[in-house]
């Protein structure tokens, strides 16, 4: 579990659940995501980005403005962590690299633009949380067991403002809620998800598990 929070991301079903790929492993691991998610529609018109900790204490992340589904290594930054952000990076590289510095198990950071992602966050975001609820595939996030369990989901504003969202999210992620459990991810209403993991293949169950159940919700709508 994360510090002094309710995300469920440490354990993984690799061998060695410690792990950390070295930087073209990680890099490699961010071009397959970003492959897998623009088959699925998930990151249109260059739109998404992903990140990967490597072993030196850098990350591999996707630069501003390339097509997610057709990237190649020279649109991979690496980007040390405590260094501002590199030229060529997304406004949004901010994000990934708070959730890095605060939470030392987080691996993986994915962000994607699906359907329902985007339409709901605008839905729920006056209530600044998704309820997720009687969904069997709710047993594919870390830490859950049963469909009968309540997961939370952060909704956020959109804004412009990264550093004061980054602390948005900071805040909401250190109050472990009461009689339920914390998604590992949230969404910004308008735009899309973030979905984390202790490493890339637990941060893609999580993202495509997610965004599974954000397509359930919208079709209740009708």
């Amino acid at each position: 579990m994360s510090r002094a929070s309710g995300i469920h991301i440490r354990e993984v079903s690799t061998s060695d659940p410690t792990a950390v790929p070295d930087w073209n492993t990680a890099a490699q691991a961010v071009i397959d995501t970003g492959k897998r998610s623009s088959e699925r529609g998930w990151t249109p018109a260059t739109s998404g980005n992903f990140s990967v900790r490597s072993t030196d204490g850098d990350i591999a992340i996707t630069r501003s403005g390339v097509d997610k589904g057709a990237l190649a290594l020279t649109d991979i930054l690496r980007q040390p962590l405590a260094r501002p952000l590199l030229s060529g990076s997304s406004a949004e590289a901010g994000l990934h690299i708070r959730l890095y510095a605060d939470h030392a198990d987080i691996g993986a950071v994915f962000h994607t633009h699906s359907h329902a992602a985007s339409v709901l966050g605008r839905l729920h975001v006056d209530q600044s949380t998704i309820v997720l609820e009687g969904w069997e595939m709710q047993k594919a996030l870390q830490g859950v067991r049963t469909h009968e369990a309540r997961v939370l989901v952060p909704v956020f504003a959109n804004t412009q403002a990264i550093d004061a969202l980054a602390e948005q999210v900071a805040t909401r992620f250190l109050r472990a809620p009461e009689e339920a459990l914390l998604a590992p991810g949230y969404l910004i209403a308008g735009h899309g998800l973030y979905a984390l993991g202790a490493d890339a293949q637990q941060a893609w169950r999580h993202l495509e598990a997610l965004n599974a159940m954000l397509g359930y919700l919208l079709a209740l709508r009708g």
